[in-house]
């Protein structure tokens, strides 16, 4: 038993991260040891390659706002290791976050005398979040997949609807190096009899999408990106859909698409019977929504998690639209599992100079490869990612700093930044 939380979480970071699965039957195993906590609420699961954690965000806010107790599960985390775990908005309690890990730490060990096996951390994570919420009085959990889809951790939940928000390429070494190898991963946690929705944009992947589900006895909802527009950006990012103005505090044109599937999302729900809510809360849910580490801004300083080139693509549009007439310096590193080369492609394409670093992070990639990729006429490089922010950070005002390519990364520097 551990008597702190640090104590706690030092225990299961120790956990190695990943294991070998052709299939759920660690969890399925887990899950039966532990009397099934998943199956005691109810649950919506996201997946996707970009904009889960923005969907989820506005989505749970519109249901807060029609007076609904929602859970959500989450990663990595950006501020706090708790935040991955939240109810009504709150995180998760450092009492709570330690008693649910005693929890599954004595199934740890009883699973690895049983089955000689080793349940990994994001599977440990996942099992204390369904402990958690059977023990809430909560109406919905929202699930955002850790990693593809067919064989996350999370898809041993049945939800009362699927999401998936984008197909991209990413994570090409476990997922598969085509565009419909990772949609058919992703379209793993459609589930029988469930609605699924959707805002894919790839023609060539949509009938696979509609011959999946039917399979599935799964209807599919497209939302239609034409139906966004009017999108424009003042105080706020104002857009329409549906013939309906909405409002977000969230900077990127992206997150418009991300609001609109999230509102397609609750209008099927409610066509379904499964919530009530009012027009007022879907408006009011999508004001108050805000994801740190997502365009979040420190004066003309941008933090943005862009992790892979779907995500810098969308970072590329909101900066060339909003910024246009600044000068836009950039400092960016990546993990070394991802698509650099290409990353680096299109952040030369819109950024007048970058600086290539480096963190004290596994798996990093190295700032010396990363500047050897780049043909950008000003790249620099910087290892020491303190030193760089230090000196980069007193923004002129024609100018914007970006600072992009990882969550992790940028989890680091919002640290840093705040104080």
């Amino acid at each position: 038993m551990f008597k702190t939380l640090n104590d706690a979480k030092n225990w299961i970071e120790s956990i190695k991260r990943f294991g070998d699965k052709l299939d759920l039957s660690r969890m399925e195993k887990a899950c039966e040891m532990l009397n099934q906590p998943q199956n005691n609420f109810k649950s919506i699961h996201i997946g996707g390659t970009n904009g889960k954690g923005s969907t989820l965000t506005y989505l749970k806010n519109i249901l807060l706002k029609a007076g609904y107790n929602v859970g959500t599960y989450t990663s990595p985390f950006i501020v706090r290791f708790n935040e991955r775990i939240t109810y009504n908005n709150e995180e998760i309690t450092d009492e709570d976050f330690l008693y649910y890990i005693n929890k599954i730490h004595t199934l740890h060990n009883e699973y690895l005398v049983k089955y000689n096996d080793q349940i990994t951390f994001f599977e440990l994570i996942t099992l204390s979040s369904f402990l958690y919420f059977s023990d809430k009085e909560v109406d919905y959990v929202l699930y955002e997949v850790g990693l593809g889809g067919r064989l996350d951790a999370t898809n041993v939940i049945t939800p009362d609807l699927s999401i998936i928000t984008t197909i991209s390429y990413d994570h090409m070494n476990v997922l598969g190096s085509t565009l419909e190898e990772i949609a058919l991963n992703k379209l793993g946690i459609v589930k029988e009899n469930i609605p699924l929705v959707t805002g894919i944009t790839q023609e060539e992947i949509r009938n696979l999408f509609v011959n999946y589900t039917n399979k599935k006895n799964s209807e599919i909802y497209f939302m239609n990106h034409e139906d966004i527009y009017d999108i424009t950006y003042n105080e706020h990012l104002n857009f329409t859909y549906l013939e309906n103005k909405y409002k977000l505090n969230m900077l990127g044109i992206h997150q418009a698409h991300n609001a609109a599937l999230a509102v397609l999302a609750s209008l099927v729900m409610m066509s379904k019977g499964l919530i009530q809510l009012s027009h007022e809360n879907i408006v009011e849910g999508l004001l108050e929504s805000r994801w740190p580490g997502r365009m979040e801004r420190f004066g003309n300083i941008i933090i943005d998690g862009a992790h892979n080139t779907g995500g810098l693509e969308a970072l590329k549009e909101t900066m060339v639209t909003h910024f246009k007439d600044k000068k836009i310096k950039s400092i960016f590193t990546v993990m070394a599992d991802k698509e650099s080369f290409d990353m680096i492609k299109i952040l030369e394409s819109f950024v007048d100079e970058v600086y290539f670093t480096e963190f004290d992070y596994e798996r990093c990639e190295s700032a010396d490869i990363l500047y050897g990729l780049s043909e950008h006429p000003n790249k620099h490089l910087d290892k020491d990612v303190f030193k760089l922010v230090e000196s980069l950070k007193d923004v002129k005002d024609d100018e914007i700093l970006l600072i992009t390519g990882s969550l992790y990364f940028i989890s680091l520097i919002r640290q840093i930044l705040k104080k």
